[in-house]
């Protein structure tokens, strides 16, 4: 493992440490493809256009980061597949959020794309927003990032270490 990767895993930012999860497209193509209920290895390998080798090991890291699981296949078949866990569930907003950013800034006026919908009527989500305990929308300009004191980490990996 690289320096670069247990930085990551061991930091004090949550995005950090997230994108170390989750942060590469491939991961969350397959995480959007399972939620749209492709669930094999060879239905995502072509839904995807993604070498074995690729998808074999995005597979398996997010198994072991427990953002999905392996089942027996739902046919009853010898084959299995992959389905989120609570953990992976809890993604949706993430991907909510990246597909309503990428409507509004990567498709050009009138661009045909794909629509989120809800079951019961058919009707598009509404925007997410950040909002603060009283309801009040958030953002860059009315929130901040309170940052742990340098070199607290450093103390804290040595207490659990002794």
């Amino acid at each position: 493992m690289g320096a670069s990767k247990v930085a990551l895993a061991k930091a004090p930012c949550p995005v950090a440490r997230a994108v170390d999860v989750i942060g590469d497209r491939w991961s969350l193509l397959i995480i959007r493809d399972v939620f749209d209920g492709i669930c094999r290895f060879g239905a995502l390998q072509r839904s995807l256009g993604l070498a074995r080798n690729i998808l074999t090991e995005r597979l398996r890291t997010l198994v072991a980061q427990g953002v999905l699981e392996t089942r027996p296949a739902s046919d009853g078949t010898a084959y299995h597949e992959y389905a989120l866990t609570e953990k992976g569930a809890d993604l949706f907003t993430i991907l909510v959020a990246l597909r309503q950013w990428g409507e509004g800034h990567l498709f050009t006026e009138g661009e045909q794309h794909s629509v989120l919908l809800d079951v019961d009527g058919g009707r598009p989500l509404r925007r997410l927003q950040p909002v603060d305990v009283e309801g009040r929308p958030a953002n860059y300009r009315n929130s901040y990032v309170r940052k742990v004191p340098e070199g607290v980490e450093q103390e804290e990996d040595r207490a659990r270490q002794a």
